[in-house]
């Protein structure tokens, strides 16, 4: 099985870096391959330009950028996003891969009578948010419920993807990061097993 990581954090010697990296060999040690969309290192262009807002608009193709994503996504059996949380929500580098990429007439169309046609019923997720803040704030505020509404529902259910795991890696400035790490490599481990359970 084959695994596309997208890493949306622009510092290579991140946590977040890090940790993509122990998911690569947790799937390498289980046996499946996996590939990484570094998007910072890649330089990925977040903005949704005029050029975006045409392909909305079923105007134009998407631009090649853009496609080279959606072409990665569709040689994968899951996606693995690996990200910060910023102002407790996707950082701007993935928010804006995900508002070009997830493109109306790739990952979502409509029916002449205007209903959601989900395109992407095959594609199942995993997520990795990495926190400052500790579990009992996330709780407490309803961050973690207000995450999973907008990123699980509104992003992937709209498009008919399958959110499989949502594990959250909180007090990461202040915690030893050996046992996040080791975290990481073991979701690697079991990402095809069917039985991961939600973290």
């Amino acid at each position: 099985m084959h695994a596309l990581i997208v890493i949306g954090h622009h510092d290579p010697a991140s946590l977040t870096h890090a940790l993509a990296g122990q998911i690569a060999a947790g799937l390498k040690a289980a046996g499946h391959s996996s590939e990484f969309a570094d998007l910072g290192g890649e330089g990925f262009d977040p903005r949704f330009s005029l050029a975006d807002h045409a392909v909305h608009r079923r105007l134009a193709t998407p631009p090649a950028d853009v496609q080279t994503e959606q072409a990665r996504i569709e040689r994968a059996d899951t996606l693995v996003l690996v990200y910060p949380i910023y102002w407790w929500s996707l950082p701007a580098l993935l928010k804006g891969w995900v508002e070009r990429v997830f493109s109306n007439g790739w990952a979502f169309d409509y029916h002449a009578d205007g209903k959601l046609i989900k395109k992407l019923g095959g594609l199942t997720v995993h997520l990795v948010g990495v926190a400052g803040a500790d579990a009992a704030t996330f709780e407490r505020h309803g961050y973690t419920q207000a995450m999973s509404t907008q990123i699980e529902h509104g992003i992937f259910d709209y498009c008919g993807a399958e959110v499989i795991s949502t594990t959250l890696i909180t007090d990461s400035e202040s915690q030893d990061s050996l046992a996040s790490l080791e975290r990481a490599r073991q979701l690697g481990e079991q990402l095809f097993e069917g039985s991961l359970a939600l973290a």
